[in-house]
């Protein structure tokens, strides 16, 4: 009843001049004033934008640039409405039109939910960059090539900052994609991924296609939160760094270990979701370990202490004597003060929590297994 009777006021303002208008106004009597034109825009609007924002992700075009179209909307939608024109003091005398108070309106609730959507969707945005494609080393049949991709992993942080980053075959996006799908076949179903070619499949048309499919398919599935948090996504891209600087520690090869460590330790700072509970804490260990074996202990106190930070009361856990011993050391060798991590960790001795002397971080590491 209200919303025919809206249309007829709308109606007569428009064509029959306002003393039609004033009849249908008191035709509408107080039932108009209840339901006002905006919230009808607002709600078919909010969904008519929720709908535009929906849609299965496709990869059929290699040119195209979704971030591009993003900075669009996003200077649209932010952007102040443009007025009629006037301005100065007749732009203060002269009240807006009811029709340009709508859309002012609906102007500013586009706005609001458009903001609310984004702090939903992606609450930090990573950026993908495949920076280069090589034939795989050793391959492991003369038939077969693979190519490893790098790509730099870019995320909020300082400009001057360098991106972490990770080299991947096919095969291992091919992996992550089917784990997810059977995990999660709702987000999944929106998601598009790369085929192989049956020929030309190493061409540079081929990879340079590929190279974007696939800095497409890691931006989305970071911008969906359920798909950001699996612990697949997470061991795609920390699991194998961390493997390889255990690796490279175990046999000695600290310098080439610790640029393996970093990358790993700013992988996980850039994801913001922990990729397992022990793993920040065990590349702390790689670290520190590394810079102690390279003649840095500053770098390898300030490791220890950032470690024991993060560990805080959690007793008993198999790192703390370690880091407590490392900290203790590294401290009586820089001059500084350990009383407060010796007294601790002759609490845990003394508590029958640790064996005296607790191990030492290198063989925590060689005998840590990563799963």
């Amino acid at each position: 009843m209200a919303s025919r009777l809206l249309h007829r006021l709308r109606h007569a303002l428009a064509s029959d001049g306002p003393g039609e208008a004033a009849t249908a106004a008191a035709a509408a009597g107080p039932e108009a004033e209840q339901f006002p034109e905006s919230s009808e825009l607002e709600d078919d609007d909010a969904e008519g934008l929720s709908s535009r924002l929906s849609g299965t992700l496709s990869f059929t075009s290699a040119e195209d640039d979704p971030d591009d179209e993003d900075e669009d909307d996003e200077a649209g939608l932010d952007s102040p409405p443009s007025g009629d024109g006037t301005s100065g003091e007749d732009a203060e005398r002269s009240p807006p039109p009811d029709g340009q108070r709508s859309s002012q309106v609906l102007a500013r609730q586009l706005q609001d939910f458009w903001k609310k959507s984004r702090n939903t969707l992606v609450p930090q945005r990573l950026l993908f960059e495949v920076t280069s494609a090589n034939v795989v080393k050793d391959p492991p049949s003369k038939y077969v090539k693979p190519q490893l991709y790098t790509l730099a992993v870019m995320g909020p942080g300082p400009p001057d900052r360098q991106p972490a980053q990770i080299s991947r075959r096919y095969s291992d996006f091919e992996r992550l994609h089917r784990n997810l799908q059977r995990q999660f076949r709702g987000p999944m179903s929106a998601i598009s991924f790369p085929r192989k070619r049956l020929r030309r499949n190493f061409t540079a048309e081929t990879i340079a296609r590929r190279s974007r499919a696939f800095e497409q398919f890691l931006g989305h599935l970071q911008a969906v939160p359920e798909l950001r948090q699996a612990p697949e996504l997470q061991d795609f891209f920390v699991l194998p760094e961390l493997r390889r600087a255990q690796s490279l520690t175990c046999t000695g090869l600290y310098r080439e270990a610790l640029a393996l460590w970093a990358n790993a330790w700013q992988l996980q700072a850039q994801l913001g979701t922990p990729s397992g509970p022990d793993r920040p804490l065990l590349t702390l260990a790689g670290l520190a370990v590394c810079h102690q074996e390279l003649e840095d202990p500053g770098e390898a106190r300030a490791c220890s202490e950032k470690a024991l930070q993060l560990l805080g009361d959690k007793r008993p856990h198999p790192f703390l004597a370690p880091f407590l011993e490392a900290h203790v050391r590294l401290s009586w060798r820089l001059g500084l003060d350990k009383r407060e991590s010796e007294a601790q960790l002759q609490a845990l001795q003394e508590a029958g929590l640790t064996p005296t002397p607790p191990p030492s971080l290198k063989e925590l590491l060689v005998k840590e297994v990563l799963d």
